[in-house]
């Protein structure tokens, strides 16, 4: 039985807890509000302003901590909002994989990517008739195959310059996408 009237004393203890700020913060403005209403006095008193003048700066500081208060949030929310923006960017020049579903703008307005599993993005590039195609990755480069049959040493080395000169333009028309 002992149990079950600790329960409630928990949770108001951990709800307690968590209005401490929202308390400090409410302390805070109070005292501001005290302090222009002593201040908004004092010059009614000391410096001989009229009523009105007093009451009208004391309502501009009275919106004033109001105004601060009610945007509190809004610049919580904003400042979060942006460090998330920020922090959440990848960028995709070089490709990458989106495996969850992600938003984009696309011409015909918002687009969808990544909503049935992993897809990639891959840059493309203009090659030299001006097609738009995938950009090769660098190093890895293509294999040319040169199967040569000769009867003998002495006539392998007579064809080597053929071979050298066939090389040459299969490596040349590679570079330029033929």
């Amino acid at each position: 039985m002992a149990e079950d009237d600790d329960r409630p004393l928990a949770g108001t203890m951990a709800g307690a807890e968590a209005l401490g700020p929202v308390l400090d913060d409410l302390e805070a403005r109070a005292r501001s509000f005290g302090a222009a209403l002593t201040g908004a006095l004092r010059s009614a008193a000391v410096d001989g302003r009229g009523l009105e003048d007093v009451l009208k700066g004391l309502a501009l500081r009275i919106s004033d901590i109001g105004l601060s208060a009610g945007l509190k949030p809004l610049e919580g929310l904003l400042s979060s909002g942006i460090a998330g923006l920020a922090a959440g960017v990848t960028p995709f020049a070089k490709g990458g994989v989106v495996a969850a579903p992600t938003y984009f703008p696309a011409a015909g307005g918002l687009g969808l990517m990544g909503e049935a599993g992993a897809e990639a993005i891959l840059p493309l590039q203009r090659g030299p008739d001006g097609a738009l195609g995938v950009a090769a990755a660098t190093g890895g480069g293509a294999s040319i195959v040169f199967n040569v049959t000769a009867n003998d040493a002495a006539s392998f080395m007579r064809s080597e310059g053929q071979i050298a000169a066939m090389l040459t333009r299969a490596v040349g028309r590679g570079q330029r996408g033929l």
